[in-house]
């Protein structure tokens, strides 16, 4: 069976996406950034479904914890099959009134760790001649968000990441797409004033299996014409207006 590096993978579209996939007959590498016992729940969970799992744990934003880790976890138990780069964190502030912290960790986390978890993983896919990667962006990355400057850039910037890379490596049949959430259940959108989900064409939240469902599909062998794509799951909402 094939198996899958989730980042940030203990709670919310990380953790959906860890459940759809072990469902479907994925094994599963989770991963958080520090406390590491909080996945095993979730390592229960899915070592019932039938399948393998186990645990990382590293600062995305620390490229030389990112590099030694991943590394030596590949050489114990080979490369994965698909990269899903989920990790992130919000950090809201309007431009003016943005700390010089605000953006750097935001910056880090969100696009750094672009390059902190893909480097040392790239030449063994290529060598591989076989791989998936899914990166996480957002409709923020898309549009721009007010009150978001910092994270609507981490998103776009891995936007062009995504394709820029894609077209390096898609002679090796490892493809590479984004996904653009819109507004979805989680524990960082529980505070969101309800005039947003009311702008929201389908007048919902989106459910984290709908972003779930949607990276099985672009890991599978059906998709493997599809690479250098972004696509959304966000209900028709294409202007997403946050006010703070």
């Amino acid at each position: 069976m094939s198996e899958v590096l989730i980042t940030g993978s203990s709670r919310g579209i990380g953790k959906a996406c860890a459940i759809y996939l072990a469902k479907n007959g994925f094994n599963i590498v989770l991963h958080c950034s520090k406390n590491i016992e909080r996945l095993n729940p979730i390592k229960k969970e899915i070592l019932k479904l039938g399948v393998n799992a186990r645990t990382l744990s590293f600062d995305v934003s620390n490229r030389v914890e990112c590099e030694k880790i991943l590394l030596d976890d590949i050489e114990k138990n080979g490369v994965y099959y698909g990269i899903i780069l989920n990790a992130g964190i919000a950090k809201d502030n309007p431009f003016p009134s943005m700390e010089n912290f605000e953006w750097d960790d935001v910056i880090n986390v969100n696009l750094n760790s672009f390059y902190n978890v893909l480097k040392p993983l790239i030449m063994p896919l290529i060598q591989k001649r076989e791989g998936r990667i899914i990166v996480m962006s957002s409709i923020s990355g898309q549009t721009g968000n007010r009150g978001q400057v910092n994270y609507s850039a981490s998103k776009a910037g891995l936007i062009g990441a995504a394709k820029a890379l894609s077209r390096e490596v898609a002679k090796r049949n490892i493809t590479v797409n984004c996904i653009a959430p819109g507004v979805i259940e989680s524990d960082m959108t529980e505070e969101l004033p309800s005039e947003i989900v009311k702008s929201i064409p389908m007048k919902r939240m989106g459910k984290t299996y709908e972003v779930a469902s949607l990276a099985n599909y672009l890991l599978s062998k059906e998709a493997s014409y599809i690479t250098g794509q972004v696509i959304g799951v966000n209900g028709g909402l294409y202007i997403w207006k946050k006010e703070l």
